[in-house]
C-alpha cells in the first residue's frame, strides 16, 4: 500500500494489544493469515492484567510509519480509542477506531468510509464491544476496501502530513 492507498500486493500487517484485546488478537492472528497476508505479532505475548497499551501499539505505529507503502495496523484495546491516540502520534499513520457500532446513517460504513476517504492504515478495534465474528468481519472488510484517489480526499491527507510536519518542527518537546 502506498501512501495514497494502491496496494499492489498485499501489505504486511503488524498487531498488537495490552490484555484487554489479548484474546481477540490470538484469534485474529490466524485468521488474518488464511486471508494470504504475513502478521507481525508486536505482543502482547501473554496476558498480563496491569501492562499498558501504549507498549504494544507503539511497534505497530512505527512499522507503518516506516513503510506505510508496504505496512498495515491492526491495534487492539478495550476501547480502541487510546490505541489509536497513540497510534495517530506517528508520521504517516492514520488510525481509526472500530468498535462495532453503526454509522449515523445505515448506508455509511465507517470501516469502508476510513479506506475510501481517509486511506487508513491502522484499524483500532474495541475489544470489549466487539465478539471474534464481527471483528474478523471488521478486520476482512477493512483490509479490501481500496482509497478512492479522489483529488478531495488526496488534498486532504496532504494537508493531515503537512499540518504534522509543521507541529513536528514547530514545538520542543524536550
Amino acid at each position: 500500500m502506498n501512501n495514497l492507498g494502491v496496494i499492489s500486493h498485499k501489505p504486511k500487517i503488524y498487531i498488537g494489544t495490552d490484555h484487554a484485546g489479548f484474546e481477540l488478537k490470538e484469534k485474529l492472528i490466524p485468521f488474518v493469515k488464511t486471508l494470504g497476508y504475513e502478521v507481525v505479532d508486536c505482543g502482547a505475548f501473554k496476558y498480563e492484567k496491569e501492562d499498558d497499551y501504549p507498549d504494544f501499539v507503539s511497534p505497530v505505529a512505527k512499522a507503518v510509519a516506516l513503510n506505510p507503502d508496504n505496512n498495515c495496523g491492526i491495534i487492539l484495546g478495550a476501547s480502541g480509542q487510546g490505541e489509536a491516540i497513540v497510534a495517530n502520534r506517528y508520521p504517516n499513520v492514520r488510525a481509526v477506531v472500530f468498535y462495532g457500532k453503526p454509522g449515523l446513517f445505515p448506508k455509511d460504513d465507517i470501516i469502508k468510509l476510513s479506506r475510501e476517504h481517509n486511506d487508513s492504515n491502522v484499524l483500532s478495534l474495541g475489544a470489549r464491544f466487539l465478539n471474534i465474528g464481527q471483528a474478523k468481519k471488521a478486520v476482512k472488510e477493512w483490509l479490501s476496501v481500496q482509497f478512492t484517489y479522489k483529488e478531495r480526499h488526496i488534498r486532504r491527507i496532504k494537508k493531515i502530513e503537512k499540518i504534522s510536519r509543521e507541529v513536528k518542527n514547530n514545538f520542543d518537546f524536550k
